[in-house]
Protein backbone atom coordinates (compact mmCIF):
# COMPACT_ATOMS: atom_id res chain seq x y z
CA UNK A 1 0.00 0.00 0.00
CA UNK A 2 1.18 3.12 -0.90
CA UNK A 3 0.45 6.28 1.10
CA UNK A 4 2.05 9.91 1.33
CA UNK A 5 2.00 12.11 5.16
CA UNK A 6 3.23 15.42 6.32
CA UNK A 7 3.38 18.01 8.50
CA UNK A 8 2.78 21.42 8.04
CA UNK A 9 5.71 23.71 8.75
CA UNK A 10 2.93 26.54 10.54
CA UNK A 11 1.48 23.57 12.47
CA UNK A 12 2.64 23.23 16.18
CA UNK A 13 5.84 25.71 15.82
CA UNK A 14 6.71 28.50 18.28
CA UNK A 15 9.51 29.94 16.35
CA UNK A 16 10.09 31.57 19.44
CA UNK A 17 11.20 28.02 21.35
CA UNK A 18 15.04 28.01 22.88
CA UNK A 19 17.91 27.36 20.59
CA UNK A 20 18.12 23.72 19.36
CA UNK A 21 21.27 21.49 19.25
CA UNK A 22 22.51 18.43 17.81
CA UNK A 23 23.38 15.26 20.26
CA UNK A 24 25.49 12.57 18.17
CA UNK A 25 25.46 9.27 19.62
CA UNK A 26 27.86 6.50 18.69
CA UNK A 27 26.74 3.39 17.62
CA UNK A 28 27.42 0.02 18.01
CA UNK A 29 26.27 -3.48 16.65
CA UNK A 30 26.67 -5.70 13.54
CA UNK A 31 23.88 -4.51 10.94
CA UNK A 32 20.54 -2.96 10.42
CA UNK A 33 17.92 -2.87 8.10
CA UNK A 34 18.64 -0.56 5.35
CA UNK A 35 15.01 1.17 6.12
CA UNK A 36 15.00 1.43 9.67
CA UNK A 37 13.44 4.89 10.88
CA UNK A 38 10.02 3.50 11.92
CA UNK A 39 11.97 0.69 13.91
CA UNK A 40 14.49 3.49 15.65
CA UNK A 41 11.64 5.45 16.51
CA UNK A 42 9.64 2.72 18.04
CA UNK A 43 12.47 1.62 20.24
CA UNK A 44 13.34 4.92 21.53
CA UNK A 45 9.45 4.96 22.53
CA UNK A 46 9.99 1.30 24.29
CA UNK A 47 12.43 3.21 26.52
CA UNK A 48 10.37 6.22 27.02
CA UNK A 49 7.02 6.70 25.28
CA UNK A 50 7.88 10.67 26.72
CA UNK A 51 9.35 11.03 22.87
CA UNK A 52 5.95 10.37 21.24
CA UNK A 53 5.00 13.80 22.04
CA UNK A 54 7.64 16.27 21.41
CA UNK A 55 6.90 17.00 17.76
CA UNK A 56 9.87 19.11 17.61
CA UNK A 57 12.56 16.35 17.93
CA UNK A 58 14.06 15.47 15.06
CA UNK A 59 15.84 11.82 14.35
CA UNK A 60 18.13 11.09 11.75
CA UNK A 61 18.83 7.14 10.09
CA UNK A 62 21.75 5.92 11.40
CA UNK A 63 24.75 5.24 8.17
CA UNK A 64 26.42 2.26 7.71
CA UNK A 65 28.03 0.72 4.42
CA UNK A 66 25.18 -0.66 2.23
CA UNK A 67 25.19 -4.89 1.86
CA UNK A 68 23.14 -4.70 -1.42
CA UNK A 69 20.66 -7.19 0.52
CA UNK A 70 18.28 -4.63 2.67
CA UNK A 71 20.74 -4.04 5.34
CA UNK A 72 23.53 -1.98 6.01
CA UNK A 73 26.56 -2.94 7.75
CA UNK A 74 27.54 -0.69 10.85
CA UNK A 75 31.27 1.32 11.25
CA UNK A 76 32.86 3.40 13.61
CA UNK A 77 31.42 6.14 12.41
CA UNK A 78 27.89 5.07 12.59
CA UNK A 79 25.67 7.54 14.69
CA UNK A 80 22.73 8.63 15.85
CA UNK A 81 22.11 12.13 15.06
CA UNK A 82 19.14 14.15 17.21
CA UNK A 83 18.42 17.30 17.09
CA UNK A 84 16.16 18.69 19.97
CA UNK A 85 15.48 22.00 21.62
CA UNK A 86 17.33 22.88 24.72
CA UNK A 87 15.62 22.11 27.25
CA UNK A 88 15.02 18.57 25.79
CA UNK A 89 18.96 17.79 25.69
CA UNK A 90 17.81 15.44 29.35
CA UNK A 91 15.08 13.94 27.23
CA UNK A 92 17.34 12.98 25.01
CA UNK A 93 20.38 11.89 27.01
CA UNK A 94 18.39 9.17 28.54
CA UNK A 95 19.49 6.51 25.21
CA UNK A 96 22.94 7.21 26.42
CA UNK A 97 24.36 3.56 27.22
CA UNK A 98 21.14 2.06 26.08
CA UNK A 99 20.43 -1.15 24.19
CA UNK A 100 17.48 -0.33 21.34
CA UNK A 101 16.02 -3.90 19.46
CA UNK A 102 15.05 -3.08 15.38
CA UNK A 103 13.50 -6.36 14.61
CA UNK A 104 15.69 -9.16 15.33
CA UNK A 105 19.00 -6.71 15.41
CA UNK A 106 20.27 -5.08 18.64
CA UNK A 107 22.63 -1.79 19.07
CA UNK A 108 24.27 0.00 22.06
CA UNK A 109 24.26 3.66 22.14
CA UNK A 110 26.77 5.33 23.45
CA UNK A 111 27.52 8.56 25.21
CA UNK A 112 26.69 11.63 22.66
CA UNK A 113 28.59 14.89 21.86
CA UNK A 114 26.29 17.58 21.84
CA UNK A 115 26.90 20.37 18.91
CA UNK A 116 25.54 23.91 18.41
CA UNK A 117 23.67 24.26 14.89
CA UNK A 118 25.64 26.14 12.54
CA UNK A 119 24.37 27.55 9.49
CA UNK A 120 25.34 26.71 5.89
CA UNK A 121 23.97 27.85 2.59
CA UNK A 122 22.54 24.64 1.08
CA UNK A 123 20.90 22.53 3.40
CA UNK A 124 19.94 18.99 1.89
CA UNK A 125 17.50 16.39 3.30
CA UNK A 126 18.19 12.77 2.00
CA UNK A 127 14.43 12.15 2.33
CA UNK A 128 11.28 14.30 3.17
CA UNK A 129 7.54 13.58 2.66
CA UNK A 130 4.63 15.24 2.70
CA UNK A 131 1.09 14.47 2.65
CA UNK A 132 -0.72 13.96 -0.74
CA UNK A 133 2.53 14.85 -2.93
CA UNK A 134 3.79 12.11 -4.39
CA UNK A 135 4.54 13.71 -7.55
CA UNK A 136 7.83 15.93 -7.50
CA UNK A 137 6.00 19.00 -9.24
CA UNK A 138 3.17 19.04 -6.30
CA UNK A 139 5.58 18.29 -3.78
CA UNK A 140 7.56 20.93 -4.94
CA UNK A 141 4.61 23.43 -4.67
CA UNK A 142 4.03 22.24 -1.45
CA UNK A 143 7.64 22.56 0.03
CA UNK A 144 8.01 26.04 -1.21
CA UNK A 145 4.54 27.05 0.69
CA UNK A 146 6.38 25.43 3.94
CA UNK A 147 9.40 27.17 3.36
CA UNK A 148 7.17 30.36 3.10
CA UNK A 149 5.30 29.63 6.46
CA UNK A 150 8.05 29.49 7.85
CA UNK A 151 9.31 32.69 7.05
CA UNK A 152 12.15 31.25 4.77
CA UNK A 153 13.57 33.18 0.87
CA UNK A 154 15.30 30.61 -0.61
CA UNK A 155 15.56 28.10 -3.99
CA UNK A 156 14.34 24.17 -3.53
CA UNK A 157 15.08 21.85 -6.03
CA UNK A 158 15.01 17.91 -5.78
CA UNK A 159 18.02 16.29 -7.33
CA UNK A 160 18.47 14.01 -10.19
CA UNK A 161 20.12 10.57 -9.85
CA UNK A 162 22.54 9.13 -12.62
CA UNK A 163 19.45 7.76 -14.66
CA UNK A 164 18.02 12.14 -14.63
CA UNK A 165 15.17 10.82 -12.86
CA UNK A 166 14.19 12.96 -9.93
CA UNK A 167 15.65 10.95 -6.70
CA UNK A 168 12.56 9.81 -5.38
CA UNK A 169 13.06 7.86 -1.96
CA UNK A 170 10.72 5.92 0.51
CA UNK A 171 10.15 4.75 3.65
CA UNK A 172 8.29 1.79 5.24
CA UNK A 173 5.50 2.78 8.13
CA UNK A 174 3.99 -0.71 9.40
CA UNK A 175 2.41 -2.27 6.04
CA UNK A 176 2.71 1.41 3.89
CA UNK A 177 5.09 2.60 1.94
CA UNK A 178 5.54 6.02 1.94
CA UNK A 179 6.76 8.18 -0.64
CA UNK A 180 8.85 10.96 -0.32
CA UNK A 181 12.02 12.67 -2.43
CA UNK A 182 15.64 14.18 -1.75
CA UNK A 183 15.46 17.74 -0.66
CA UNK A 184 18.03 20.72 -1.42
CA UNK A 185 17.58 23.97 -0.09
CA UNK A 186 20.21 26.65 -1.82
CA UNK A 187 20.81 30.32 -1.42
CA UNK A 188 20.02 30.44 2.34
CA UNK A 189 20.60 33.18 5.03
CA UNK A 190 22.32 32.59 8.26
CA UNK A 191 19.35 32.82 9.94
CA UNK A 192 16.88 30.82 7.55
CA UNK A 193 19.87 28.03 6.98
CA UNK A 194 19.75 27.65 10.96
CA UNK A 195 15.32 27.55 10.96
CA UNK A 196 15.32 25.26 8.35
CA UNK A 197 17.77 22.78 10.38
CA UNK A 198 15.72 23.62 13.29
CA UNK A 199 12.49 23.06 12.00
CA UNK A 200 12.54 21.04 8.68
CA UNK A 201 9.94 20.46 6.44
CA UNK A 202 7.22 17.73 5.40
CA UNK A 203 6.86 14.57 7.98
CA UNK A 204 7.71 11.32 9.52
CA UNK A 205 10.91 13.78 11.25
CA UNK A 206 10.99 11.08 14.09
CA UNK A 207 11.56 8.83 11.17
CA UNK A 208 14.52 10.33 9.86
CA UNK A 209 12.53 12.48 7.02
CA UNK A 210 12.62 15.98 6.75
CA UNK A 211 16.22 16.58 8.78
CA UNK A 212 18.55 18.79 6.70
CA UNK A 213 22.36 18.56 7.02
CA UNK A 214 25.16 20.55 5.21
CA UNK A 215 25.68 20.18 1.34
CA UNK A 216 29.44 19.07 0.92
CA UNK A 217 31.40 23.12 -0.06
CA UNK A 218 28.72 24.48 2.71
CA UNK A 219 30.24 27.07 5.73
CA UNK A 220 29.84 24.22 8.24
CA UNK A 221 31.57 21.60 6.41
Amino acid sequence: MIASVGFSASQNVDLGLEPFVELCFPVRGKYLPADHGYALFCGWVNLDSEIRKQKTVSILTIPGFPDKQGKIILNEYSCLRVRVPIPLIPLAYKLAGKSIRLGIHEIQIGIPKIFTLKPASTLKSRIVVIKGHSEPQSFLVAAQRQLDDLGISAQISIPKDRQGEFCRKTIKVKRYTIVGFTTEVSGLSDDDSIKLQQWGIGGKRHMGCGYFLPCRGGRNV
